[in-house]
């Protein structure tokens, strides 16, 4: 697995039962996957020999993030090594603009778009929209700016209400693209997997609430979603994965909106965090399912083990003792699931999960809710 980050950690805990021998290519010896495998290479990935070492002897590699360099994955396969998800397929993960062409050639709802090339370029865009009726400038401002590559939870993506206030995503000197501002009642993810002879698996579709562009909780299933509008989102990934070629696990990132549709946010080729949740929610979590598509093996059931699951990310804040707050949130809640990355603590990052699951949601939203509160300082009791 290349990327050593608590994807990857946490896929390789999900490989022990298989008895797989798990390679990892990571940044450091302290990344949270590095402090867990015994098979570590330090290393960096945008490096095309290094990344031929660290194939030798591999017989699949996958990843636990999207920033290997195409053109070298193209060289690892035309080399004999099998890559999975392969470069034609991650390239829709690691391009943003290459996945809006792709999703509207094959007719997936996704936000009004364009590649724009300056502030002026983006002032044109928004008022192709009209008026966004946001609190903007007029002319269909507000419009969300992104770069075409290397973002995540929140970085690389603007929203911005003015030509003015347009500027600072083409510092950086690399392509932008503009997407409308979607006037969205909630985000949902579907999240599938699909093995290289063609099986696929879909899991309940989640509601996911994030909190300043970071995932905070998820609910599975999405509470009031209407059973159409789930298996439509179902169908959606299903389809995405099939035509784009996806071998592994895709989470599509979604839109729902007000009257009732569902419009593609993002697209994510590796165990996600809106699948968290099947960890101790489902029959075959994620990570196991991942596992099992790579090496094309049949795919694990992905069916909820109770009514609601609920995941609640910790992030970084003012910690007590943490061996303090594993007494607190275990004697409190029994059947709470704690999932900590080994990850230094910064105000914000995400170093860790807590999941909780019964028959009542807002008890099981209550329990995570607490316990990651607890595990982060917020709280006290």
């Amino acid at each position: 697995m290349i990327g050593g980050g608590q994807l990857a950690r946490m896929t390789h805990e999900a490989g022990i039962p298989l008895g797989i021998r798990f390679k990892l290519l990571s940044d450091t010896p302290q990344d949270s996957a590095a402090q867990a495998v015994q098979n570590v290479v330090v290393g960096d990935y945008r490096d095309l020999d290094t990344l031929r070492a660290f194939a030798e002897g591999c017989d699949v590699l996958t990843f636990d993030h999207e920033h290997v360099p195409t053109e070298h994955l193209l060289v690892l396969r035309a080399e004999g090594h099998a890559v999975r998800p392969g470069p034609e397929a991650l390239v829709y993960a690691q391009d943003k603009g290459l996945m809006r062409k792709r999703l509207t050639e094959l007719g997936v709802p996704c936000p009004r778009h364009r590649l724009v090339t300056d502030p002026a370029d983006v002032t044109r865009f928004a008022a192709e929209g009209g008026d966004g009726g946001d609190g903007g400038d007029g002319g269909g401002y507000p419009v969300v700016l992104k770069t075409v590559r290397g973002g995540y939870d929140g970085k690389g993506v603007w929203v911005v209400r003015s030509e003015a206030g347009a500027a600072e995503p083409f510092r950086a000197g690399v392509p932008v693209l503009a997407e409308e501002l979607v006037p969205f009642s909630r985000e949902l993810a579907a999240n599938v997997v699909r093995s290289p002879h063609g099986q696929a698996v879909a899991y309940p579709v989640v509601e996911s609430v994030q909190v300043d562009g970071v995932c905070d909780t998820v609910i599975a299933p999405a509470p009031g979603l209407p059973e159409e509008l789930a298996l439509q989102a179902q169908e959606l990934a299903l389809t995405v994965a099939r035509e784009l070629g996806v071998v592994g696990h895709l989470a599509v990132e979604l839109f729902e909106t007000p009257d009732g549709r569902v419009l593609v946010n993002e697209l994510a080729m590796r165990p996600h965090n809106s699948g968290h949740w099947t960890q101790d929610g489902a029959v075959t979590s994620q990570f196991a399912n991942h596992l099992r598509a790579v090496l094309d093996l049949p795919l694990g059931d992905p069916r909820p083990r109770a009514p609601w699951t609920v995941m609640a990310n910790v992030l970084g804040g003012d910690y007590p003792d943490m061996y303090q707050g594993y007494l607190h949130c275990m004697a409190r809640d029994p059947q709470l699931k704690i999932h900590m990355y080994g990850k230094d603590v910064k105000p914000g990052r995400k170093v860790g999960h807590v999941t909780a699951y019964g028959d009542d949601l807002a008890d099981v939203r209550a329990r995570a809710r607490h316990a990651a509160d607890y595990l982060r300082g917020t709280i006290t009791e």
